[in-house]
C-alpha cells in the first residue's frame, strides 16, 4: 500500500514536455536544453520528453521523433514544395499535443512552423505553458508580430540581450540565458598565438556564397602578395567537394600557395592575425575567437532592395548590432569587391593599434552575451514556469 502511494506522487510530481525543433542548430539548442533538464540534481521532480527534432534530441529521449531530413529546408520555393506535408505534420502535432497533455510546449527556433503551432495551439485552448527558446529574429524582419507572439506565449527565453527589452515592452514575460555558442567556443580557445603573416578568407558554408565572394578575397589576397612577399592566406572549406571548388577558383585567381584546410574554420580564426569573414554566424565566433575582420556580403540586388525595406535594424552583422555601432566594416554589395576587400585587409596587417582596439571592441560585444551555463540557465527559466501555476 505504502510502495503505491509513493508510485503516485512520483508520477503526480513528473513535469511532461513537448519539444519542436526543425533544424540543425535547433536540433543542437534543443538537445542541449533536453541534457540540462534531464540533468540529475537540476529539478526536483521528474521530467518525460517528447516532440519533434533530430539526431542528438532523439538520442536523449525516444519521445522525439527525428523529422530533420524533411523539415531542415531552406528558401520560400522548398517550403512551398512541401506545403502538402508541412500542412499535414502542423494537424499530426496538435492531434499529439492535444492527446499527450503535456504541461509546456517548447519551441525551439524555427519560426515558420512554430509561431504558427502557437497560434493553432492557443485556438485549440491548448491549457499548458507556451514557450519560445531562441527568439526568431523578428526585430530585424518583422516587429509587428511581437505584440501577437506576447498574446500567444507564456515565456520568452533569448540569447541576445537587447531581445529582453523588446519583448518586455510588448508585455510578453522574457528571460536572458545567454548565448550557447559562447559556451562551446570558449571550450575551444586556446592561447592567443597569432600568425603576425597570417590572414584569414573565410567566404561561408553555402556554394552560393563561395562563387558570389570568394573570387574577389582571391584577387584583394593576390594585390597584398604583390605589396607584401610575406604574408600568407588561409581558408576553410565546409565539405570535400566545396575544397575542390575554392582550390578551383584561388588557382584561376593566380593564388598558389593559399592553405586549405577541412571543416577548421575555428582553428583559421584563431591562428590567423586577422581575417575577412562573410556574414552569418561566422562572424560571432570570429568575435569569440577574438580575429580581427571585415565583414562581406552581396546577394541578388532584388533580394537587397526588398531586405532595406523590410528589415528594421542598421546593421547586417550581429556583432554590430549587439554594439549599437559600427565596430567590425560591414563591405555589402558593390562594397564587398576587391578593392574594398584589399584595402580593409591591408589596414589591419599593416596596424597593430587598430587590430587590437578592434579586439577589445569584440571582446566587450562577446562579454554582453552572458556568462556560461546558458543550457542550464534556459533549463532553470522553463523549471520556474513550470513551476508556475499561474498563467
Amino acid at each position: 500500500m505504502v510502495s503505491e502511494v509513493h508510485l503516485e506522487e512520483d508520477l503526480s510530481s513528473c513535469k511532461k514536455l513537448f519539444i519542436v525543433s526543425g533544424e540543425h542548430s535547433g536540433d543542437t539548442h534543443g538537445a542541449g536544453l533536453m541534457a540540462a533538464l534531464l540533468q540529475e540534481g537540476q529539478s526536483d521532480v521528474g521530467m518525460e520528453i517528447s516532440g519533434l527534432g533530430g539526431p542528438l534530441m532523439r538520442g536523449l529521449s525516444s519521445g522525439i521523433e527525428d523529422w530533420l531530413e524533411e523539415a531542415a529546408v531552406l528558401g520560400l520555393w522548398e517550403v512551398l514544395q512541401k506545403y502538402a506535408y508541412f500542412r499535414r505534420k502542423m494537424e499530426e502535432t496538435v492531434k499529439r499535443i492535444a492527446e499527450e497533455e503535456p504541461d509546456a510546449v517548447v519551441l525551439v527556433d524555427y519560426p515558420g512552423f512554430n509561431l504558427r503551432l502557437a497560434q493553432r495551439l492557443r485556438k485549440e485552448d491548448y491549457t499548458g505553458k507556451l514557450i519560445y527558446y531562441i527568439s526568431p529574429q523578428v526585430w530585424a524582419w518583422k516587429k509587428g508580430r511581437i505584440p501577437r507572439m506576447a498574446k500567444m506565449l507564456d515565456l520568452m527565453i533569448c540569447i541576445f540581450p537587447f531581445e529582453k527589452q523588446l519583448y518586455e515592452n510588448s508585455g510578453l514575460k522574457t528571460f536572458f540565458a545567454g548565448h550557447p555558442l559562447v559556451d562551446q567556443l570558449h571550450a575551444e580557445r586556446g592561447a592567443d598565438e597569432r600568425d603576425e603573416d597570417l590572414l584569414a578568407l573565410l567566404p561561408g558554408s553555402r556554394s552560393r556564397e563561395i562563387e558570389s565572394l570568394f573570387p574577389a578575397m582571391v584577387e584583394a589576397a593576390c594585390r597584398l602578395s604583390e605589396k607584401n612577399e610575406a604574408v600568407k592566406f588561409v581558408t576553410a572549406a565546409p565539405s570535400e567537394k566545396l575544397e575542390r571548388r575554392m582550390r578551383e577558383i584561388a588557382q584561376q585567381g593566380g593564388l598558389q600557395d593559399l592553405q586549405i584546410g577541412l571543416g577548421n574554420a575555428h582553428e583559421v580564426m584563431q591562428r590567423a592575425v586577422a581575417g575577412v569573414v562573410t556574414s552569418g554566424t561566422a562572424t560571432l565566433e570570429a568575435a569569440v575567437f577574438g580575429l580581427p575582420y571585415c565583414l562581406v556580403y552581396r546577394v541578388a540586388w532584388p533580394t537587397y532592395l526588398a531586405a532595406k525595406l523590410l528589415m528594421d535594424i542598421k546593421y547586417l552583422g550581429i556583432v554590430n548590432v549587439l554594439a549599437k555601432r559600427e565596430v567590425v566594416k560591414e563591405l555589402l554589395q558593390s562594397e564587398a569587391s576587391a578593392d574594398c576587400i584589399f584595402a580593409e585587409l591591408q589596414g589591419l596587417l599593416n596596424d597593430a593599434g587598430k587590430r587590437q582596439a578592434l579586439q577589445d571592441d569584440l571582446a566587450e560585444v562577446v562579454a554582453s552575451l552572458g556568462k556560461s551555463g546558458a543550457y542550464q540557465q534556459a533549463a532553470r527559466a522553463v523549471e520556474a514556469e513550470l513551476g508556475d501555476a499561474g498563467r
